[in-house]
This record gives structure tokens, C-alpha cells and sequence, in this order.
């Protein structure tokens, strides 16, 4: 009767979950997350569930971590110093893929050597360029390694590894271990970003098994990929950028567990951002391009989603020109005002009231800035440096600490750069206003949307006709946003193509009056045709509106509000492993493997043969992530083409996934 910690860390809040023989959730607790130092959100979070449940730690057979640092880390432009070391390719391939643009500045090498699409050697690698390159100390923590035709022949990329861990002793990301896949500029960006994030993650996971040991559980640790499964933390530690999306995936296969569907749309609303995927056949659709992450698209497996900047804690932003007047949300993530005056409750209240007291509405009213402990601040331009040390330790009223309208471009990339953050209006504190919420300040959650409220349309008329009539307005907002969002990824994955991108036929007016429920000449009927599971700790208050403006059944299942931490436990280990059988000459069938080519007589050995080496390298891989009970399953893509009244092989790919469940120590 084995108890399973799961743990997940969103933009606001680290959430804990204990579920029991995965069959029900035991207890569940939230801790708000600790950005500069996510251990202490997480050791909170624990430390408070196993409090509510008074469970005995020696009980927990296994814990796992959902994360979004990875992710956040890469968009925000996070991540240690790395070295690129790109074989056989020209200087101008830095350009593909945004491959320069990620590196970033950080220092490249480009060299002669790597392999023609046979896995033949094209030039001997240069190893003196390499080792001269190297012994320059250039600073990198890390290393990415990515050479032409990897995949086909990874000999080089093996040798420079060698070479770089021998001179530098720095870890090394190879791209032929990321992905099996050819387009050599995609692979190398795929191992830029995961030699960036190697150090980030590494640390993640020794302070949270660290926090884990301190507190008693000797239970071993998971790490959920991108594409909802779960993998070792030493795996976690190798290949970090596979935790790009993790959160979400972890939502998703929290969603299945809860419900049990097998066609639905998954949404779930956090602090910062809203995540929206499709559930088919009881699985989350994975991107067939691989993941996006911020500006890039990576090799990386992970769940198709579609993401928007609408959250609980949304900016809140009065639409004050024209006749009506009205708000919108996001994208960006503001503190809001009622949780920053839980943290300095005498200056924020002092400052909204010296606000209300003036009879002109202030460009920056309700709005506060502080400083984030802890981020290293190095390398700001000289003015960005000074508006950061006027800031200093305090919380500030944005109206006293900005001198002159060029500033607010430096608050902007303060903010971007995580060592500032800004307080303002949200829909969390929109729904304080209403009596949904009472977990922060409800009292200056009113004083900032009266503030809010009293701006002026270009008509002269209030925004709306005080705090109550702010916050309505703001809620039916998300509300909107959200219904679009939703329309957006059904479309997206709607079979038939509707001539129209996803966000043009959300907004189109066909779409809105449909939902309208049009009776005219025309009647026009329009919704979503599957159930909407919703997610986060606030979608019991803003989802029932939205499953009624798309007339569909909302689900809200009974701990929406942690499944991140559900899904962090409850999904399975699953391991893939592709390969390629080519046909470089008649009569010669050759595989494609990571110790280098073999050739066989027929195209049947040769496919049986990668079958065989696949099988057992996913097994292997699958066990030394904790594996147990494993199945094994293979498929065959075999490409043939008509020549001569005869079929010829062209090529075949072949995939290979062990999947089990993880074990559960006693």
C-alpha cells in the first residue's frame, strides 16, 4: 500500500500531491513558488502535504517532478555559457533554424569532417582546429556537439566528445543522442538548448532530492518528459531539454487519470499562462514538428499544445480610447495587487489611497515594482543598472521609481530579464472583488479596480461604474479569451481544412454569432463538439461560464487544482528509439546505428537487425529509468518505389517503444 509523491512547479504556485496505490489522491497542498530558489517552493509544498495527510515518509515509494523551468529558462533566455562544436557544415548553416540567434553570443566552431546521407566519411575531422579551439578556455559550461549526417554515422560527433571531455572535463550533448532524425542546423539547436540547460536542471534536481532526503523520503525520483512520460532523474540530468513542456504534459495525463476520457480538449489556466491540448484515444497528441519552445522548434517529443498568455494572474490592461471602453489580459504576468499587499500591506494601502484621494487617474495607478533576491544582474547597460539600484530592496509605487518616459523601456527589460518584478490589476484580484476568492488582501484588490474603474473612455465616461462593475467586466474578458483559445486549438486539429488559420475562424464573425445562437433569415448554431476538461486552481471559478458560452460539457474534476502533480505520478515510463535502413548501392542494405553503419544481403536482415539492436536499447534504457513489467512494440515505415515492372527498396525507418510502469520502492 505504497504512497506516490508527485510535485509539480508552476509560475505561482509549487503544488504536492500523495495518491495511494495510484488509485485515489490521499491529500493535496499548495506553496507559492519560490522563483529564485524553486527547492524552498517545493520543500514547502512537501512538507505541507505530508502535514495534511500525517502520512509516515517511510510510506512514499516513489515521488515525482513535473516542471516548467526548462521551458521557462529557454524563453526567457536562461541558461549557462556553451560551447558549439558544428562538423562538416559551413558558417552560413549558423543561420538555420535560428541557430546563431540561439547561440546568443555564446562561442561556435565550425570544422571540416562529418558523413554524406550513406554514412560515408565526407572529410577527415579536423581534430587540430578542435583541440587549438579548446585549449583557448573559452569559458563554456557546457558543450553541444552536432555533426552532418549524424544520424547516419555519429563517429565524428563520438570523437569530438572524447576530445572535449578529455581538455575540458565539461559535459557534452551530441545531437545524434536527442534525436534519430536528420536536418543537421535543427539537431545542433536541439543540442545547444540542452547543453544550455544541463547545469540548470542538474541543480534543480540535486536541491530537490536534497529536500527529499532532509525530510526522510529515500524514495527514488522521477522527472516527467515533455511528452507526459516519466523518466529517471540521472536521464532528466543528460537530457534536460526533453522536461521542455513538462508541466503541461503532466496536466494532461493528470486530466486522463481524474476522468477516464478518451476525446476531449484539455485546458488548464495557471498564474501565467493558459495550456490547451487535445486528448485522442486516451493519449495527448504529440507534435509531430517536434516542440516549440519560445522562438524555436526542437527535435524534442512533446504534447501538441497550444499556449497563450491568459492566466489568473494576467496584466490587466483598460482599453481607454474610443466610445465604449472595455479591458484586456496578458500576456504578461503581473504579481497581483492583493498577494503584494499580503507582503507589504502598510506601503500598499498607504500608496492606493494617496491614488483614490487625487481627482486625475495616474498612468500608473495600482501598479508596484520590487525587486527579485538573488539574480545574478550582470552586464545591464549603465541606465538599466541605476533604475535597478533605485529600486533596491523595496517595494515601490512604479509612478515613484519611474523619472522620465525612457525608464519604462528599462522596467521593461528588467522584468524580461527576471530581476525585477511588477505588481498590478489581475483577474485574481478581480475575483477577490467578486467573494470568489479570499486568499490575499480582498481589500486592496477593491481600492486598485476602483482605481481601474474610473479611468475615462474618449466619450468621458467611466470604464465602468465602480470596483464590482471592474471586476465583472474583467472576468466575462477571461472568459472570452479563453473561449478563444479553446477555439483556436479545435480548429487547429479539426481533420477538415477550413481555408482559414486556427485564429482567424476562432474570431470569424460566422463563429462569434454563432455562439450567439443567431436567429434571423439565417440561424446560425455554433460549439465545441467534445467534453472541455478544465485545469488549475482556478477553473472551478472562470470554466463554468466558458463551457457555457461554447455550449459544451465542462469538466471540472474534483482536484483540477493540483493535476500537474496527479500527472507527475501517475503516468508511465516510456522509452522510444528510431533507426534507419538505407540502400546505399543494389544488393547492399545498410543500418543505421550509433556505434557506426552495418551492411546486409537483404532488406529484411538488415530491418530485423536495427529491430533487434533498438529493442534492446530501448529495454535497457527503460529499466535504468525504473522501469518494471515492460512491453516492447515496434513499427515499420518501409519506403519502395515501382522500377521496371519491379518494387525497389528506397529506405525504412523503424520505431521502438518500452513502456512500463516506474517501481515503487518498499
Amino acid at each position: 500500500m505504497a504512497l506516490l509523491l508527485g510535485v509539480d512547479t508552476g509560475g505561482t504556485y509549487t503544488d504536492a500531491v500523495l495518491i495511494r496505490d495510484e488509485a485515489e489522491v490521499v491529500a493535496a497542498a499548495k506553496a507559492l513558488t519560490t522563483r529564485h530558489d524553486l527547492a524552498i517552493g517545493i520543500g514547502a509544498a512537501i512538507e505541507a502535504v505530508l502535514q495534511e495527510s500525517g502520512a509516515d515518509v517511510r510510506e512514499i515509494g516513489m515521488a515525482s517532478l513535473s516542471t516548467t523551468l526548462a521551458t521557462n529558462a529557454l524563453v526567457e533566455g536562461q541558461g549557462g555559457r556553451v560551447g558549439l562544436v558544428y562538423i562538416g557544415f559551413r558558417e552560413r548553416d549558423l543561420e538555420g533554424h535560428g541557430l546563431r540567434e540561439a547561440l546568443g553570443g555564446d562561442p561556435a566552431l565550425v570544422i571540416e569532417g562529418g558523413h554524406n546521407h550513406a554514412g560515408g566519411e565526407a572529410k577527415p575531422l579536423d581534430k587540430e582546429a578542435l583541440s587549438a579551439w579548446l585549449e583557448t578556455d573559452i569559458g563554456a559550461s557546457a558543450f553541444a556537439v552536432a555533426s552532418q549526417f549524424a544520424t547516419r554515422n555519429p563517429a565524428h560527433e563520438l570523437a569530438a566528445m572524447e576530445m572535449i571531455r578529455e581538455i575540458t572535463g565539461k559535459p557534452v550533448s551530441c545531437s545524434h543522442h536527442l534525436s534519430a532524425r536528420l536536418n543537421g542546423p535543427k539537431r545542433a539547436l536541439t543540442a545547444l538548448l540542452n547543453a544550455r540547460l544541463i547545469g540548470m536542471i542538474a541543480r534543480l534536481i540535486e536541491k530537490a532530492e536534497g529536500k527529499l532526503r532532509e525530510l526522510g523520503i529515500e524514495a527514488p525520483l522521477m522527472v516527467v518528459r515533455g511528452d507526459g512520460a516519466l523518466i529517471s532523474a540521472e536521464q532528466a540530468r543528460e537530457r534536460p531539454i526533453e522536461t521542455i513542456l513538462s508541466g503541461p504534459a503532466a496536466s494532461i495525463v493528470g486530466a486522463r487519470w481524474m476522468t477516464g476520457a478518451d476525446h476531449a480538449l484539455v485546458s488548464d489556466i495557471g498564474g501565467t499562462t493558459t495550456d490547451v491540448a487535445v486528448l485522442r484515444d486516451g493519449k495527448p497528441a504529440i507534435d509531430p514538428a517536434g516542440a516549440r519552445v519560445g522562438p524555436w522548434r526542437t527535435m524534442v517529443e512533446a504534447v501538441a499544445m497550444r499556449t497563450t498568455g491568459l492566466g489568473g494572474d494576467s496584466e490587466v490592461h483598460v482599453i481607454d480610447e474610443g466610445l465604449a471602453g472595455g479591458v484586456t489580459l496578458g500576456p504578461r504576468r503581473v504579481v497581483p495587487v492583493s498577494l503584494m499587499a499580503v507582503d507589504a500591506p502598510e506601503l500598499v494601502h498607504k500608496v492606493l489611497d494617496e491614488q483614490l484621494r487625487s481627482d486625475t487617474p495616474g498612468e500608473h495607478d495600482a501598479r508596484f515594482v520590487r525587486a527579485v533576491p538573488g539574480i545574478e544582474a550582470g552586464g545591464l547597460p549603465e541606465k538599466d543598472a541605476a533604475l535597478l539600484e533605485r529600486i533596491g530592496d523595496m517595494v515601490h509605487p512604479v509612478g515613484k521609481v519611474l523619472r522620465t518616459r525612457m525608464e519604462v523601456a528599462g522596467l521593461r527589460r528588467l522584468v524580461s530579464r527576471g530581476l525585477v518584478q511588477v505588481a498590478g490589476a489581475t483577474p485574481s484580484d478581480a475575483s477577490h472583488v467578486i467573494g470568489t476568492l479570499d486568499a490575499w488582501d480582498g481589500q486592496a484588490a477593491e481600492k486598485a479596480l476602483t482605481l481601474l474603474a474610473r479611468k475615462r473612455t474618449g466619450a468621458g465616461n467611466r470604464v465602468a461604474e465602480g470596483p464590482d462593475a471592474m471586476a465583472r467586466m474583467i472576468v466575462e474578458q477571461l472568459t472570452h479569451q479563453t473561449a478563444l483559445a479553446l477555439l483556436e486549438t479545435a480548429f487547429a486539429e479539426e481533420e477538415q481544412d477550413f481555408g482559414l488559420p486556427p485564429a482567424d475562424l476562432a474570431r470569424h464573425v460566422l463563429m462569434q454569432r454563432g455562439l450567439d445562437g443567431h436567429r434571423g433569415l439565417v440561424r446560425l448554431e455554433a460549439g465545441v463538439n467534445v467534453p472541455v476538461i478544465g485545469l488549475g486552481a482556478s477553473a472551478a471559478t472562470y470554466y463554468p461560464a466558458v463551457g457555457e458560452r461554447l455550449g459544451c460539457r465542462m469538466d471540472l474534476p474534483q482536484h483540477a487544482g493540483v493535476a500537474n502533480a496527479i500527472g507527475a505520478v501517475v503516468g508511465r515510463v516510456t522509452i522510444r528509439r528510431a533507426g534507419t535502413v538505407t540502400a546505399p548501392a543494389e544488393g547492399r542494405y545498410r543500418v543505421h546505428l550509433g556505434t557506426g553503419p552495418e551492411d546486409y544481403t537483404s532488406a529484411e536482415a538488415a530491418m530485423d537487425a536495427l529491430q533487434l539492436h533498438l529493442e534492446a536499447d530501448a529495454r535497457t534504457e527503460a529499466v535504468a529509468a525504473g522501469a518494471e513489467d515492460i512491453h516492447v512494440s515496434a513499427t515499420r515505415d518501409v519506403r519502395k518505389a515501382e522500377a521496371e515492372a519491379r518494387e525497389v527498396f528506397l529506405e525504412a525507418e523503424i520505431t521502438v517503444e518500452a513502456s512500463g510502469r516506474p517501481r515503487i520502492a518498499v
